[in-house]
């Protein structure tokens, strides 16, 4: 994992020396690029800095996704553009004063971070632009601008949300927690995982905790929680969404036990996430793309 350890770094280079990440490239390096077949695909990484279990940094959803994005656009050879390091955390902001560290986002501005990064990139010459992200909260609010985009340019848009949480099919065999222990959601082993294998020196497994979320206090004893969605379940039945704050729903900040993690399950889920990212980059390559419309965000701003 010293490639994807390396990601964040402008001048990374890998081992082919055919650079991907778009703060590596000249401008006539770019231009070279979009010239030969296949390359009008961008994957652009949306991360998040937010408040996780005391023994894994406020980063892992931004090394996470990072990770994964570097290695697919190996697989796929298509080039990547730098992280964008913050989203849509509001329910990690945590209590004032309790120093979480959370830098959240407002959904707007979240949106217009997308929006004027994609135009931007659109204007050059690029026609499908893939989002990618490891925060489950950075799919919230993205349907309008992904619409608008789609609707406004006529290039292929969509979003990635790497396999966790309750979508963790492309890792089954690699986790072992049990469905009760969450094994994809916050701080727990997929997540642990995933940081012990790229960054071991930020795990800090004596402050570590195995536990559960709950539904918050306030709603009483007739509600319950499962996991980190924003559903509560009521009567047998989860069709209830509620804003809860994290910290209702989750005393540690961990859902789920990061005690069954070791690097070695790390590498194999971020070789799992980047060959599914890199496939699909591989078929969208082939769907059919007619841009209408290449305006400079200045003047194509998304009412």
């Amino acid at each position: 994992m010293g490639r994807a350890s390396e990601a964040f770094y402008a001048s990374d280079v890998p081992a082919d020396g055919r650079k991907r990440n778009l703060l590596s490239l000249s401008f006539a390096e770019v231009a070279e690029r979009l010239r030969e077949p296949g390359q009008d695909l961008v994957l652009l990484p949306l991360g998040s800095t937010e408040k996780h279990g005391a023994h894994i940094p406020l980063g892992t959803d931004s090394y996470i996704t990072m990770a994964a994005v570097v290695q697919a656009a190996e697989m796929a050879d298509c080039l990547y553009a730098p992280l964008m390091p913050f989203g849509y955390s509001p329910h990690h902001m945590g209590r004032l004063h309790e120093g979480a560290g959370t830098i959240t986002l407002q959904a707007e501005t979240y949106r217009r971070v997308m929006h004027d990064v994609a135009l931007s990139l659109i204007f050059h010459g690029f026609n499908r632009i893939i989002f990618v992200s490891h925060h489950g909260s950075n799919t919230k609010p993205i349907d309008e601008v992904l619409r608008y985009l789609r609707y406004r340019t006529g290039a292929f848009i969509a979003f990635y949300k790497t396999p966790t949480e309750r979508e963790v099919q492309v890792l089954e065999g690699v986790l072992e927690n049990p469905p009760e222990e969450t094994p994809g959601w916050h701080s727990s082993e997929l997540e642990t995982s995933c940081v012990m294998a790229v960054h071991p020196a930020l795990v800090s497994m004596e402050r570590a905790v195995s536990d559960r979320p709950h539904a918050p206090r306030w709603m009483g004893p007739a509600f319950s929680k499962i996991d980190g969605t924003g559903t509560v379940k009521f009567q047998g039945s989860e069709n209830i969404w509620v804003p809860m704050e994290h910290h209702e729903y989750s005393d540690t900040a961990v859902i789920g036990n990061p005690f069954r993690a070791n690097p070695e399950k790390g590498e194999e889920i971020f070789r799992r996430m980047a060959r599914h990212l890199a496939d699909f980059v591989i078929e969208a390559r082939a769907f059919p793309v007619e841009v209408t419309a290449r305006d400079y965000p200045e003047r194509a701003y998304m009412p």
